[in-house]
This record gives C-alpha cells, structure tokens and sequence, in this order.
C-alpha cells in the first residue's frame, strides 16, 4: 500500500519511540483496560493521546489531499480492531455477571473486585501486536481529528479518544492557570440574533500542566482551540464537559511553572430572551419596534457570551472589539477607542485568525460597523459588559473631587425609555463624587455609563463602567410617585457603590458575595444616600426593607449563613440561591451593627484601609476585618465571627429587679423550638441601652456569654429599652409588666423613645407572638397603647403586623376575619380620613409618605370611606395621569380587588401600555388581586400563556399569594405548570420567588402534606432554599394558628371588636 505523506513511516517511529514518549497528562496508564476501569462498560472507556512527537507532522500531512484518504482506511482499521476488543471484553464480563449471579454471587465485594482485575490483567497482559496496534492508530487518529475536523459548524463533539478520567471534574477550575488579557471580538446580528466571536487569551502559568480548562456556557458552539506554547503552536480539538460547562484541551506537550500561553478560541451561539450572558430583549415606540442585546454575566454567565475563566478570582484585562449594523450603537465597559466602516461581504480577519478556519460573518449588503473599545483594568470576568441596539441617551458630568477629573455621564435608554432617565443621571452625579470624598479613592475609569433594559432578571447589575438595569429600577418622573424616587435613587447608589466593592476590590469566591452586595446595600441604601438626599429618610426605608426583611428570613431553620461554604456537583446553583435576604440584608444589617459599635467614623476609616490594601486584587472577609480591627484596636474578627459564620440570631430574654437586669441569650427561631444543638451559638450583642433621660450606654455588651446582669438603679419603676433605635441584629423579649410601661412611655408625644425604637418594639411583639415566645394579645395591646401614633415608620410596622396577622387567619370564621379588619380600620382609617386622598401643594416627603402608608392600609381593611374614594379616583378610562402618584398602587389593587370586569380590563390596557415602570408594577400587582373566580382564572392565563415577563413572575406570584381569594388555586395552578415553569427560568431568580410565593401563604398541615409529596420525586437543587423557606412558613403559621386563636378571639371580644 502507498504511504502518502509518510504515515504508516510515522507509525513505525512512534512504535520504536513508544516507551520514551511521556504522556501528557497524569492519569491512568496507557491501556484502556486497567484495574481502575475494571467496571465500566466498553463504551464508556476510551484512549488517550500521548504521542507529542507527532503533533507538528501531522499538521504538515494534514495539507496532503491524500491524507484524507489514508486516515479513513486507518479509522477502518481501527474499528475492525476495536470491534474484536469489545468482543474479548464482554466475554470478561460476562462472565464475570454469571459469576455474580452463580455460586460466587456470595463473595465480598472486595473478593469479586480482586477477581474482576486479575481477569482484566491477564487479558491486558496478552495483548497481541493488533492490540499494541490498535494504540499506535488511535493516537494518529486524534492527531488527525484535531486537523481535519470541518470547521465550517465546529460543533462542539467529544471525539471517541478521551481519557474518561479527564470528564471527572470538579465545579472549580484547577489553580494552574492565571488569565492576564482577553481579546474579545464579537459579531453582534439583531436581526438573525446570531452570536460569533473570537476570545484571545493571554494566561501566565502557575504549575506544570498539560491541560487548559476554561469555562463555555451550554449554549456555544466551539471552534478548535489554538494555543501557543514555548514548544510551539497547536491547533487542538476541545473536549466539551456540558454538564459543568466546562471545556478541556489536552496539550501534546505539558507548559512550565512561570511561562507564557495564548489560546483562541472561536465561538458561535444564538442570541436568545434567557436574561443570561448576551441576550436580547425589544422595543416599541410611536409605530416603531426593534431588538437590542445587552449582557448579563453575574454570577456564572459570563461563559454564556464568551469562553474564559469565570470565577471571579481570575481577574486580568480586556478589550473588546464589537461588529454590529451601523444604524446601532454598541456601548461596553470603556469607552470607544475608535470605529470603522465594515463594508458588505468583506472578510472580518478577526474571525479568521490563528488557522481556526472559522467562517467569516456573512454580512450581505448591510452596511456594518466595527466598534474597539479601550482596554479595561484589571477586573472579574463577570464584570465585562457590551450592549448593542437603537439608543438614544441623557448626558452629564460630574467632577472627582480627589483628581479635579471631569467624569463624563451617560444612561443609555431605547426610544420608548430614554425621556425618562434624567433623574438617574442626577443621581450619578451626585453619588459618584460623594464616595471618592469618603474612601479617598478615585474613581479610576474614564467615564461611567448606564443602560436600562426592559428585560433584566435582577434589579441592576454593577458592569465596571457599564451598569445595567431595568425600567423599574432607572426609570423614573413624578407620575411614578416618591417610592419611585426612592428606589431609583437606592438603587442607582447602591451600583455606584460597586465600583469600589466587587470591582476595585473583589470577592476571591461566592462564598465571600456578602461583601459585595452587604456593602453595597449599607452605603447605597444608606450611608452615602443619606448624605446626598436627606429629605429621602433612608434610615427609615433601610429598617423597612433591610432589617425586617433580614430578621424574618434569619428566624428560618432554612437560612444560611452570610459567609456560605460552597460545595458540591450544583455550586453554581447554590451561588445563585445567595443572592437574598441574608446576604444583602442582614449583611448590611449586621454592618450597620458593627458601625454603631465602633463609630461610623471609624468603621468608614477601617473599610478605606480595607479598600486600599486590595486595590485591584481579590480578597476574603478576614481581609475587611483586619482593615477594621487597625482602624479601631479592636478584634473585629473575634466580636463578629458568630454574625458572619454562624446562622441566624439571638432573642433576648430580659427580666429586672428593683437595681438591675438580667439578660439572657438564645437562637431566635419563627417557631420558637430549637434544640439544643441549634441554640449552641452565642453572640457578641450590643445591648445600647436607652434610659428615661434619653440617653444611650453603648458599653453594655454581652460579649459571647449565654446570660449576664447590669446594674440599672430603678429598673423596675423607670421605662428603658435595649437596641436603641432598632441598631442590632437582635429581638427583646421582656416580661409584660416592663413591656406596658414602656409602650406607654413610648407613647407620649414627648418621649424620648424614637420612632425606631417604637418600630423596634412592634416588629419585635408581633414576630415573637408568632413564634410562640409571647401572646399575639400582648402585640395587639401595644398596638392599642399607641393608636395615636402619626410616624409613617412606625405605622408601617403596624400595618405589617396587622397584615401578617389578617394573612395567616385567613380561613377563620367571617366573624373573626371581620374582627381583625376592625382592628386594622380603627389603626388606620381615622388619620387616612383626615389627610384624604388629595396631596396639597405643600406637603412635605414626610407627609406623602404618610398619607400613602394610611390609606393603602385603610384601604385594605376595607374602610368603606376610602374605598369610595379609591372607587371615584380609579381610571376606568385611561387618564391614569390624574392619579395621585403615590397613591398609584393603592387605587389599582383596592379598585380591581372591589370591582369587577371593568376594572380588570382598564387595569390590563394599563399593564400592556404603562405610561411609567411604576405603572406597570402597580398594574400587574392589581391583576392579581382580581377577588372573581373569572378575573383569576384570565391572570393564571396571562403567566402560563407566555404574556407576563420572565422578570415580572415572581411579583404576580407575590400578588396571587397575598390574595386569599387566588392563594389556592395559585398551588394548584402551580402544579399543573410546574415542570414547563421549571424550564422556561431554569437559571433565573424568579424560579426561586414563584416556588416562596406559590406555598408560603398556606396554613394547615395537610398542605405541607402536599408540597412535600408534589415535590418528592423532583430535582430541587436551584430552588432548594425557597422551597424549604416556603415550607417553614406553613409550619410556623400553622402552630401560631393551632397556639392562639383562642388569645386572640378573647382580645377581640374584649376590645369590643368581635
């Protein structure tokens, strides 16, 4: 036979030079069939690759025409070969299973595993020359898949010459490999949402490897992988892992400790509507409609638009090079370096480059644009952001403070949008200086951009230089009320907080996301808001939506801590599941805790030391605590260890004498029972006792002892409080007496006890009431003490107490539910009626904020006044710009929940074209408070039927729980669409907010009964958190049903209620 370019030659020297021939990888040995594989089937076992010497030869054969040829016959050959083996080897295991099965199917494991490799062995070791044979053909014919695999798909295929050992990954990349520069060029089709790119990596090596690892999303398709080494370049076939998303390159050779790699890798994907890596969402204006693209990396998406290393430690640079239609704008981290012209059917060099063979972009006749944008410092790859679309935008400046620097402002908006972002802008220009002057950083990239999308999974994310988010979040003008304001306003803050935690300096892995997102909750949400718009009571609004929200999800034996461990095969989903109510809120709580402790000065001292030693690097929360502890000399580590690493939080019990008090800790838990394995932990507590003068003693501490007592001279004849002004992570429980006479202190319009205290004290009595640690009677008497009270902070506490208790009695008798709304009318209604529905020309935000608090609770109890009023405002046409902006909402649910079929129908004409965000959202919750069988029937249709947004599920949901009219059927709905639910936000936060809400309003055991049997026989593993939250919540209710009803039906009957 011919040996057209010298291949059988080939053969022959890789034969003599067989045993001097490392293989590249550690592993098992050279034959298929060792000990190690002794019980995989013959299918599942499969060869390695461990000739480098041919590697560069059969690249030069493989420009032969006749190679081609040669390697078909060879791969005949082999499968003749391959077929025998499989023969030989299922006669072993064949018998092997009859021997199972026989007289010895009695032996141990261990004896039938010893016969199993000896049977092997001897088969092994009698390998004739076919079978050495068969070795020598495989290797060649690895080499010559890498070469000639048509490249004009370059679908991502496992050639059937991998070692299976090499499929046995972990969920971490391995530590060999640092990236130093990316390369990125991308080719951007709105019109055929095509994706095709090009990522040119440059890595530093930092051990001995023969293997390159990277992260691909299951939605690429990839191109072969070059890579150049100090032993020469190589065009590699990739071995695909789709389960973890990950790709393997096997080199020829292995690269050293210290040296220099470059891989490129060429990819192709569509461009779908998943709110994942690059995706697409659309636009309609004036006639006019249109897509645009815009990605979305955090927290493991990044490798949905681009192959890399996507774990944030792996920092380096990037520059990226966008290819779009030239009626588009293309936007990215940095700014525009320069642009040109790409004209039809020209040959884009950037997607055939390094011998990839990819096929060019077909452009057609279009006329194109290619966008490169400056490079980025050294930052997280799931930071790296690009957008492209039709936007218009809102401009402005503002200057650094520290350099004099002007810092150029832009929020990119679609057509419909862009008239509304001004406000957004001024919020940037005001934030961004503020958190220069208080950490003495600057912020060190050329300009900052925004961009608003319609479609966003999340509220917003931090791109470094690009942040994102959706209409609600950036939207806002004064038809959108002051809850609009504010959120915008928080939001936008919070983001700007980034550029300094998570993006100067970044988590060295999710189990540190709380520094992060906690931080960027305390100084957005608060801290540096409060200083640049103190009319809007940030304070205020952080212990409604922070500290509530963080202490009622803390109580559950289904929280976690803020720093989370991170392991398993699911650790991606586990990441995203920590994107909550611990990390962000009670990170920020415990935070804002520690500052109290030390003084904010201080603390903002420590965090700058904490920022400056990690400028551009990756850190760990011991990091932040070194930081602190130089800043104050104190062991920040040793007080806060239990707050960061322990989960949830302590109840103190409180009891005094005539000249002291006595304090004792335990976990705090919703249903009030831990064991005592859980009540194991003991916290640093800040007591910050308040006294009759006003004044506060921060030196009381219960410093990680499980009781104490302090002197306090008349303790049993004075009003005192502990946690003053609601700073700590902590609930009080005192005995009655004490609570009596503090509510009624509390109560007079000279107190000394703040509205936080009086916030503190009602979430506190009803939170422990439904835990059992109190009566429900005695919140319901504190509430009564103070029907008085005028603070929309407290009174908002109020009417979440009050909810929460009309909620959860929801299947009482009428009487008793009519008893209960009694309550919540007499609490509220008399201050609704004397503010009315109309805002007068100078109300201050106070008394908005107010007025919207008492009516909205007014009205839900069913005040008949402010329903006729609601009824006579509600826009039965449209015209909603003639509603009250903040009391929006209130005038949409109350008119839908008391209305009927015309009122659904304009709240839906409504929904489907908002004149605002907040119209939007304020239509979509009235839709789910439709009280007919009908109306409910029509928003279950809307949900499963495709015409609510992927970001919009979980608040419908959240709306059909909360109305007990729909919570039932809302399950059962559930049920019947569960699986393709599943499926469609696989990989989205709204997965886990639909599963909470469609459970966690339920109250009997036969419904925990039945959540648990339907989800019995699923795979949990991306709502596993919510899903067992949801379900504690139907326990807790239910024992708080089974423990006091009788306390409270008396207390109605008492007060005259019932």
């Amino acid at each position: 036979m011919d040996d057209p370019g010298g291949v059988r030659a080939l053969l022959a020297k890789l034969r003599e030079q067989q045993d001097r021939v490392a293989e590249p990888v550690p592993g098992p040995p050279r034959r298929p069939w060792d000990k190690a594989r002794a019980a995989q089937a013959p299918e599942a076992c499969v060869r390695t690759m461990p000739y480098a010497l041919a590697v560069e030869r059969i690249y030069e054969l493989a420009r032969d025409p006749a190679f081609a040829a040669q390697v078909r016959q060879l791969g005949d050959e082999q499968a003749s070969l391959e077929r025998e083996l499989a023969a030989q080897r299922a006669s072993i295991v064949g018998e092997r299973e009859e021997r199972l099965h026989g007289p010895m199917g009695a032996r141990t494991q261990a004896q039938h595993a010893r016969w199993a490799w000896d049977a092997l062995q001897t088969w092994d070791d009698h390998m004739d020359a076919q079978q050495r044979r068969l070795e020598q053909l495989a290797a060649v014919l690895v080499l010559a898949w890498h070469a000639l695999l048509p490249l004009r798909d370059f679908a991502s295929y496992v050639p059937a010459t991998v070692r299976p050992g090499l499929l046995s990954v972990s969920s971490r990349l391995p530590a060999t490999l640092q990236p130093v520069h990316y390369d990125l060029s991308v080719f951007s089709d709105l019109h055929d949402l095509r994706l095709q790119g090009t990522a040119n990596i440059t890595l530093d090596v930092l051990a001995d490897t023969s293997l390159i690892q990277f992260h691909a999303g299951r939605n690429m398709h990839l191109s072969q992988v070059y890579v150049a080494t100090a032993a020469g370049p190589y065009l590699l076939h990739p071995i695909v892992d789709a389960g973890h998303e990950q790709v393997r390159v096997l080199l020829p050779r292995p690269v050293r400790e210290g040296e220099r790699v470059h891989v490129v890798v060429g990819y192709r994907a569509r461009i779908d509507n998943s709110m994942r890596g690059y995706y697409y969402s659309t636009w309609a204006h004036e006639g006019r409609s249109g897509r645009y693209a815009l990605t979305q990396m955090e927290p493991t998406s990044a490798r949905r638009a681009y192959p890399g290393w996507d774990e944030p430690a792996y920092k380096a640079t990037f520059r990226v090079r966008l290819v779009h239609r030239a009626n588009t704008t293309a936007v990215a981290n940095m700014p525009r370096a320069w642009e040109r012209a790409v004209h039809a059917n020209e040959s884009v060099a950037l997607f055939q480059t390094h011998r990839l063979q990819m096929a060019s972009p077909a452009l057609g006749a279009d006329a194109w644009t290619l966008s490169e944008f400056e490079e980025t410092p050294v930052m997280a790859p799931y930071l790296v952001a690009w957008a492209n679309g039709e936007f218009g935008h809102v401009a402005g400046e503002t200057t650094s403070p520290l350099t004099g620097r002007t810092i150029p402002l832009r929020l990119y908006a679609t057509p419909e949008a862009v008239g509304q972002a001004h406000f957004a802008v001024d919020v940037m220009k005001r934030v961004l200086p503020a958190y220069e002057d208080v950490f003495g950083i600057a912020y060190p990239l050329p300009k900052l951009d925004a961009l608003v999308a319609a479609d966003f999974d999340f509220g917003a994310m931090e791109n470094w230089g690009l942040i994102t988010g959706r209409h609600a979040a950036f939207l806002y003008d004064e038809r959108s009320g002051l809850q609009g304001r504010k959120a915008t306003a928080g939001i936008m803050s919070h983001e700007i907080a980034h550029m300094w935690f998570g993006n100067i300096a970044t988590l060295a892995w999710w189990d540190s996301l709380w520094l992060n997102e906690a931080f960027a909750t305390l100084m957005g949400e608060l801290l540096i808001l409060d200083r640049v718009y103190p009319e809007l009571e940030s304070s205020h609004d952080f212990l409604v939506a922070q500290w509530i929200r963080a202490m009622d999800l803390d109580a559950k034996r289904s929280s976690h801590q803020i720093e989370v461990p991170l392991q398993g095969d699911n650790v991606e989903q586990e990441i995203t599941q920590l994107f909550d109510g611990i990390t962000y809120s009670k990170g920020a709580a415990v935070l804002r805790m520690l500052a109290q402790m030390l003084g904010e000065d201080v603390f903002l001292e420590g965090v700058t030391l904490y920022l400056k030693a990690h400028l551009y690097g990756s850190t760990v929360t011991d990091d932040l605590w070194r930081g602190l502890a130089a800043a104050s000399g104190v062991d920040v580590a040793r007080v806060m260890r239990a707050w960061v690493q322990q989960q949830g939080f302590p109840v103190l019990f409180v009891t005094e004498t005539a000249d002291s008090i006595h304090v004792r800790q335990h976990r705090c838990l919703e249903t009030g029972d831990p064991s005592d394995a859980e009540d194991a932990t003991l916290w640093h507590v800040p007591l910050a006792l308040r006294t009759a003068d006003g004044r506060v003693d921060q030196t009381l501490v219960l410093a990680g002892e499980r009781e104490a007592t302090y002197t306090l001279p008349h303790a049993q004849t004075t009003p005192w409080k502990l946690n003053a002004d609601t700073m700590g992570v902590y609930r009080v429980a005192y005995t009655q007496k004490h609570l009596a006479a503090l509510a009624h202190a509390a109560a007079q319009r000279d107190s000394v006890f703040t509205a936080e205290d009086r916030l503190g004290l009602l979430n506190d009595a009803f939170t422990l009431a439904q835990a059992g640690y109190t009566n429900t009677s005695a919140a319901l008497d504190l509430l009564h003490t103070w029907k008085h009270e005028r603070s929309a902070l407290v009174l908002q506490a109020a009417a979440l107490g009050l909810g929460r208790l009309a909620s959860v009695w929801w299947e009482q008798p009428r009487r008793v539910r009519a008893a209960v709304d009694r309550v919540r009318q007499a609490t509220f209604a008399p201050l609704a009626h004397a503010l009315t529905l109309e805002a007068g020309p100078n109300d201050t935000l106070a008394t908005r904020e107010l007025r919207a608090t008492v009516v909205a609770a007014s009205a839900a109890a069913g005040d008949a006044w402010t329903l006729r009023e609601i009824q006579r405002r509600f826009p039965l046409q449209s015209g909603e710009d003639r509603l009250e902006p903040d009391l929006l909402r209130t005038v949409l649910v109350e008119g839908v929940r008391h209305g009927g079929e015309r009122e659904y129908e304009a709240v839906l004409r409504m929904y489907r074209a908002p004149a605002t965000p907040a119209h939007k959202a304020a239509a979509l919750q009235a839709l789910g408070s439709a009280q007919q069988p009908a109306l409910i029937e029509r928003t279950l249709a809307m949900i499963f039927g495709g015409q609510v947004k992927m970001q919009d599920m979980a608040s419908i949901y959240a709306a059909l729980s909360a109305n007990t009219a729909s919570r039932r059927r809302l399950w059962e709905a559930t049920k019947e669409h569960f699986d393709e639910l599943a499926a469609q936000l696989q990989g989205n936060f709204s997965l886990m907010g639909i599963v909470k809400a469609a459970i966690s309003g339920l109250t009997s055991k036969s419904d925990k009964d039945d959540i648990e049997r339907f989800f019995a026989g699923r795979t949990t593993s991306s709502y596993s958190m919510s899903l067992a939250q949801g379900l504690e919540s139907v326990v807790a209710q239910t024992r708080w049903l089974e423990r006091d009803v009788p306390d409270v039906e008396g207390w109605l009957q008492a007060r005259g209620y019932l």
